[in-house]
């Protein structure tokens, strides 16, 4: 049978590239690329290589390094082509022998390549989180790592301080997870490192990584465009994109994460850090959103989504639409803090007990638990008077000069009210009475 091109793939790699501020070409062709693989049995995949179907664009992503601080990225694109899906090779439980999975082999598949941008695996890392990040949010990916849905090749060379030249680079193929391609990105940095430094020569090929040696080994030499003898498929006619698809599918475009990332520096002032993290997927920018319509603070929702709620998340491995948590009931959290009902170190006690399912809000939390805040001025000073004369040591010691004694004496105002009194009040009440008003 002939190969017959899928018009849905078609769409979703210009949705692609108008994502990424890319040039659509109204003119592609597919080509023949020749090559001998066991997961490619008829010996050659239908691909593109001289006219590909997207081509240039950027990517910007927020990278935090090790200890670091965080800093934004702008990643060149070189082009996104069409390309049919290969089999997959099994490599474990075949007892030192490789299976085939053919399943796949024929779907349309979107290949994006980038240019030589990145300097490390923290950067790679970020990139690839935020094309993850944008593929799902156009709805062109489902994102599965697991399934291969999703899965990245990284290109790896070195070269010595001041060199213009690249080194050599080797590919480590179909890494499925953020972690792997980390680890596998380390791993082969060191070992051509190592091999430079030692006077050898780094070979062209690609490799594979192992995650449970934590090393990246060899599978096969890699080839340059020529030994792929590329030529035109002559099963499949020059693909055609009018100008009016093109803008037809502009018009359905949702929201991209640049522009609402813009959007939400203008018009509810966050940090541009915040606005990245916050549109780091389309799930959480709306629960954000959600959450920001509700509160007066802006600032405050986008703390709490970033603090508590990312924790909790990341400590239950579960996606923001699995969140036990919802917008409304944080909203509701939220305001009591910004009211003075209770306080930041109750609302953290309050959202655990939303987290954990043991009450349907915030206000039924705090009022079965008795944790209203204490902000009756008269109270705070008949307590602090007490504190005052059961610890005349950190009196002592605060007039003396010791300002760590000050923090000693709000510990205790606190502890005596369980946390509940208001803290910015305890503070001020506190140092006017220790300077004897």
């Amino acid at each position: 049978t002939l190969p017959v091109l899928n018009r849905g793939a078609v769409e979703r790699a210009i949705r692609f590239g108008l994502a990424i501020g890319a040039a659509i070409a109204p003119q592609s062709i597919f080509a023949r690329k020749n090559y001998f693989y066991p997961d490619l049995p008829k010996g050659y995949q239908i691909s593109q290589y001289e006219i590909p179907v997207v081509q240039g664009g950027t990517l910007s992503c927020v990278v935090t390094p090790k200890g670091g601080e965080p800093y934004l990225k702008t990643v060149r694109l070189t082009r996104a082509h069409l390309e049919e899906d290969a089999g997959k090779s099994l490599h474990e439980d075949y007892h030192g022998m490789t299976g085939i999975d053919l399943n796949r082999a024929g779907t349309p598949l979107l290949e994006i390549v980038t240019e030589p941008d990145m300097r490390s695996s923290a950067e790679a890392v970020a990139y690839a989180r935020a094309l993850h990040s944008l593929v799902v949010w156009l709805g062109i990916c489902d994102g599965n790592m697991q399934e291969g849905s999703f899965r990245c090749d990284a290109n790896v060379s070195v070269r010595r301080a001041g060199s213009p030249t690249l080194g050599t680079r080797a590919e480590i193929k179909n890494l499925n997870s953020f972690r792997f391609l980390q680890q596998a990105i380390d791993f082969e940095v060191r070992r051509q490192i190592e091999l430079v430094e030692d006077g050898g020569t780094v070979v062209q090929e690609t490799r594979l990584y192992d995650p449970e040696r934590d090393e990246t080994r060899s599978m096969r030499s890699k080839e340059d465009a020529m030994d792929y003898r590329y030529f035109p498929d002559p099963d499949l006619l020059p693909l055609a994109i009018g100008r009016e698809w093109i803008e037809e599918i502009a018009r359905g475009m949702p929201e991209l994460p640049g522009a609402m990332r813009e959007r939400f520096v203008r018009d509810h002032g966050l940090p541009a850090y915040d606005a990245a993290v916050l549109t780091g997927s389309k799930g959480l920018a709306a629960y954000y959103e959600a959450v920001a319509a509700a509160v007066p603070d802006r600032k405050a929702a986008a703390n709490w989504i970033m603090g508590e709620v990312s924790a909790a998340l990341n400590s239950a491995q579960i996606d923001i639409a699995a969140s036990p948590v919802g917008p409304a009931q944080l909203a509701g959290l939220i305001g009591r803090v910004l009211d003075g009902t209770i306080n930041n170190k109750t609302a953290k006690e309050v959202f655990a007990a939303l987290w954990n399912g043991e009450g349907d809000s915030a206000d039924a939390i705090i009022e079965a638990r008795g944790l209203k805040q204490i902000s009756d001025a008269g109270a705070i000073e008949k307590l602090i008077d007490e504190v005052l004369a059961a610890h005349p040591g950190p009196v002592a010691e605060f007039r003396a000069g010791k300002e760590k004694a000050f923090n000693s004496l709000v510990g205790q105002c606190m502890k005596a009210t369980r946390g509940k009194a208001n803290p910015q009040q305890v503070n001020e009440i506190l140092r006017r009475r220790l300077a004897g008003g």
